[in-house]
């Protein structure tokens, strides 16, 4: 593994360098200078371009199933049509088809005790959805258990829901994972420490109370620990949501999220109290309660089923072997569409999240477009659809894909970048350590004098909340880079900012639009980092691995164990 690493970085060098002979038997030519002549098409004027027209409010904020959708699909294969690129679907077409059901969702919810009944209100006390597909899915003064963080993880000898029988009843647990507490410290030996694991998010206290048979699962928000404010939610709740119908499954029959200030109320309403209830859920006796007030909930339920679509470029490799082996790019074209009910602006215009990100694919495809000498193997530019309601269009493509996973060797993610404020020092690894992917970026960031960080905000779970999560499950190398914040001449204390800036103000809200001030010579020198990082992948004999004691690397033993390569 050692021997391997080494030679990979010193093959990097090479590229960094400039050096075009093969070193230590490895058959590799790095044609570094036709690297670096073609990525000169990434520039301001490019970038701009791609992410103003995507981000306009022409494309109606760019929701699923909608004419947005269709303005959006049309804009990128057009777009990768003119640079030369290939179709990427083997049958000749630009787009895979995702089937997918849209469920808009009226609710009505209340808490009832002996002595109180609580009408709560909607979008403020309380936000969910069923993905049934009944008209009405209603539940009926339903037992509720406090099954803490929700979490059944057996390698690390944790069930918050062992002693309790959750069928038919309403669960209540808290975002994130259990901090566990050992002799005064968090114990970093358990749950990732202070970095979220899958455990801790949303989507797997859904799926695990679905597992354990409950009816319904209620998510107790924080913003800290959940790493947005309550806002998003409220602003993501107001249209349309997705899913992917799983015919084996029956889907809860509600699912939803309360800020803090409900579950206090909750909590008192059955003579509790909700932080000490909170405290005692990161014991290791820590026992699920069943609380005396009931759930009863009515929704009505609008469904539409549709196809919408991943978008897919080839750059197909020159080299007869290696050209069936594949590196893909990949971003999420989708934001979340239109807010009817809202007066005034209506358009969630995404241009940083994922506007920015799609544009550097975009950049980086015609990157490779203008190379002299081509690439070794493929190069796949990915958008996908549906990150925005859980990943959707990635999972579809990890369950179906296009081209053999085992054949594919990295998957180079973009998602909000943010490098909306200029030059950085350095670059933002998600998931820092996870792969032999993270040296290459780091020897192709050298080139340009950035040094790589490791996410500074590893609880709020990044490397679980964007779309090369669903390949990394299947086992394939995936890289999540995200843009610096020692800002050029500015500092730390100002790239902190501007990210806080962003994310408390900006994210999923109306004015995530492309601004004035903005700054894209960090967008254009990153861009150019993700292209030269592919761009190698694409010519060297060897794989990245995963990093010894990741997750998904015994997957990835177990999916290439048949394969020679």
């Amino acid at each position: 593994m050692f021997k391997r690493l080494t030679l990979f970085i010193v093959t990097i060098n090479l590229f960094i360098l400039g050096c075009n002979k093969p070193l230590n038997g490895w058959n590799l030519h790095v044609h570094d200078e036709d690297a670096l002549n073609a990525q000169k098409v990434i520039t301001e004027a490019s970038l701009s371009k791609y992410i103003g027209t995507l981000a306009s409010d022409e494309f109606e904020g760019r929701f699923p199933g909608t004419l947005g959708e269709e303005k959006t699909v049309e804009y990128l294969s057009s777009t990768f049509k003119e640079m030369g690129l290939m179709p990427g679907n083997p049958n000749g077409t630009w787009v895979q088809k995702v089937t997918m059901t849209g469920i808009e969702s009226d609710l009505k919810a209340q808490f009832i005790t002996d002595d109180e009944r609580w009408v709560m209100n909607i979008g403020n006390d309380i936000i969910g959805n069923s993905f049934q597909t009944s008209s009405q899915v209603n539940l009926i003064k339903k037992d509720i258990v406090f099954c803490g963080y929700g979490v059944n993880a057996p390698e690390y000898g944790w069930n918050d829901y062992d002693g309790i029988d959750v069928k038919g009843k309403i669960v209540v647990v808290l975002v994130n994972d259990p901090p566990v507490m050992k002799n005064g410290s968090l114990d970093k030996s358990i749950f990732g420490g202070n970095a979220m694991t899958y455990y801790g998010r949303w989507s797997y206290k859904f799926e695990e109370g679905l597992r354990q048979g409950a009816a319904g699962v209620i998510v107790v928000h924080e913003t800290i620990p959940a790493g947005y404010p309550f806002a998003v939610l409220q602003s993501g709740y107001t249209s349309e949501q997705l899913t992917i119908e799983d015919p084996s499954l029956t889907p809860l029959s509600f699912q939803g999220w309360v800020p803090v200030e409900t579950a206090e109320k909750l909590f008192k309403m059955n003579g509790l109290n909700f932080q000490k209830s909170k405290e005692s859920a990161v014991s290791d006796d820590f026992k699920a309660m069943t609380l005396d007030a009931k759930f009863t909930s009515k929704i009505s339920n609008s469904v539409r089923r549709f196809s919408s679509d991943n978008i897919i470029a080839k750059y197909e490799g020159n080299d007869p072997i290696l050209k069936d082996e594949y590196i893909i790019y990949t971003a999420h074209w989708d934001h979340m569409g239109i807010n009817k009910k809202l007066v005034g602006d209506k358009i969630y215009n995404g241009a940083n999240d994922n506007a920015l990100g799609t544009g550097l694919v975009m950049a980086a495809a015609e990157a490779f477009t203008n190379l002299k000498n081509g690439s070794k193997r493929s190069i796949l530019f990915l958008a996908v659809t549906a990150e925005e309601q859980g990943l959707l269009g990635a999972r579809y493509y990890g369950i179906n894909p296009l081209y053999p996973l085992e054949k594919t060797l990295a998957v180079i993610n973009i998602d909000a970048m943010g490098n909306t404020f200029g030059r950085t020092k350095d670059l933002i690894v998600v998931g820092k350590g996870n792969s032999e992917l993270d040296n290459i970026l780091e020897m192709a960031a050298a080139q340009d004098g950035k040094y790589l960080i490791p996410d500074a905000e590893p609880e709020k779970g990044f490397y679980y909340r964007s779309d090369h999560f669903e390949f990394a499950k299947q086992g394939v190398p995936a890289l999540y880079a995200d843009g610096g914040i020692d800002v050029v001449g500015k500092g730390t204390d100002y790239g902190h900012k501007k990210k806080d800036e962003y994310t408390y103000e900006n994210y999923h809200a109306l004015s995530d639009e492309v601004k004035d001030d903005w700054d894209y010579s960090g967008m254009v020198e990153d861009g150019k980092i993700l292209f030269r990082v592919g761009y190698a992948v694409g010519q060297h004999s060897k794989w990245p691995e995963w990093s010894k004691g990741t997750e998904f690397k015994s997957k990835r033993k177990e999916m290439l164990k048949n394969y020679k390569y």
